[in-house]
């Protein structure tokens, strides 16, 4: 059988990384998925905060693995090379990765003809997204809706409450495909030292009032235990991460802030060793693989329930918090503070077999399966 040629936009790609989330997505499924199809994925030659990504070749396909190439291409000529390249490969199916993007989004859904399409939505139609630069939001989706593209195309969803915020903008009619995303499975790690009193917690996010930091630091402001915070991602609201420094300059004695910059995907095993209880009480998360990979290395998480990771103090694997105020970020984090090392154990080894009850691999893979070789 011929593979299916999926031809990928999406504006990073790997050795990219500070844009998080999608860039993983992508990453994972070509890795995990890979019977009957060739990817050819068509991005930027930069990472997110404008810097030239090292050793690639740029505006020709370069190989990834055996089934996926690359084509990394110069700022200059985006998206006439992209409109060229589906006209020379004719693939069988335009992934398009994001909403918003002129290059990479919006392009390929005007210009490219003759191929199916299939916009993946990553979280952005979340009411939390949303929320954020409404207006250009709107307007955008309200063009989308007067051309009728919902009509002519096929949408991407992680899961069932994405799918519902698809069919609620651009309604029943839409075609909604439901394919979870491959996870990075990172092991269980040994805690560090453990003494009641006495907590380190980690964030590891893109620094925007989406990962809700701010919030956190102000939930620490009230605690009285002894907490370490190890705050790792790039900046990408420089006003949004103003507030958050004046904040921490007022915080008690007992609280410790320390801001890493960005970190590299090589490095997460070893940061994550070093703290007790994960925490990102993000706005919304269409998956939130920094989460998982906190769950599946068995370090429990202080989220909200904003994220598809719910449920987590029935398992003993975290506490969901709202985060309409701070109050029940403060009672989850003095509550992992008042542990020993035995308890925390317990729920570090909870925060782990939830991990791997959460996503079955092998139910995402049929998924993915019938949106790339199902019946169309």
């Amino acid at each position: 059988m011929l593979s299916k040629k999926i031809f990928i936009t999406i504006p990073w790609f790997l050795p990219a990384f500070r844009a998080g989330g999608p860039i993983q997505s992508i990453a994972n499924l070509v890795k995990e998925f890979k019977e009957g199809v060739t990817y050819f994925i068509f991005c930027g030659d930069t990472d997110l905060n404008g810097s030239a990504l090292e050793n690639v070749e740029t505006d020709k396909w370069v190989p990834f693995n055996e089934h996926t190439q690359v084509w990394y291409c110069s700022p200059e000529k985006i998206s006439d090379s992209l409109v060229k390249q589906v006209e020379v490969l004719k693939p069988d199916l335009l992934y398009i990765i994001g909403i918003y993007s002129w290059h990479f989004n919006i392009v390929p859904l005007m210009f490219c003809k003759g191929t199916k399409k299939i916009v993946s939505t990553r979280g952005m139609l979340h009411p939390g997204a949303l929320a954020q630069k409404k207006w250009k939001k709107k307007v955008y989706l309200w063009l989308f809706k007067l051309l009728e593209y919902q009509y002519k195309v096929a949408f991407h969803a992680t899961d069932a409450d994405e799918a519902n915020y698809i069919t609620q903008y651009f309604g029943e009619p839409a075609k909604v495909y439901i394919a979870g995303n491959f996870p990075n499975q990172t092991g269980i790690l040994p805690l560090p030292e453990k003494e009641p009193g006495y907590l380190k917690l980690i964030t590891i996010a893109i620094i925007s009032p989406m990962k809700n930091i701010l919030l956190v630091l102000e939930a620490l402001e009230k605690v009285g235990a002894n907490i370490g915070y190890d705050i790792y991602g790039p900046i990408k609201d420089e006003e949004y991460w103003n507030a958050c420094k004046e904040k921490i300059k007022v915080l008690p004695k007992n609280i410790t802030v320390h801001y890493h910059k960005e970190i590299l995907p090589e490095d997460i095993k070893g940061a994550l060793s070093e703290a007790h209880v994960f925490i990102s009480p993000s706005k919304s998360e269409n998956f939130g693989h920094a989460i998982y990979e906190a769950l599946s290395a068995g370090r429990p998480v202080i989220t909200s329930y904003f994220t598809p990771w719910n449920d987590l103090k029935e398992a003993k694997a975290g506490v969901n918090v709202s985060t309409d105020y701070t109050i029940e970020i403060t009672e989850a984090v003095e509550f992992f503070a008042a542990m020993d090392a035995v308890e925390l154990e317990l729920w570090g080894r909870g925060a782990f077999e939830y991990s791997q009850k959460a996503v079955e691999v092998e139910k995402v893979r049929r998924e993915y399966e019938e949106m790339f070789l199902g019946g169309w």
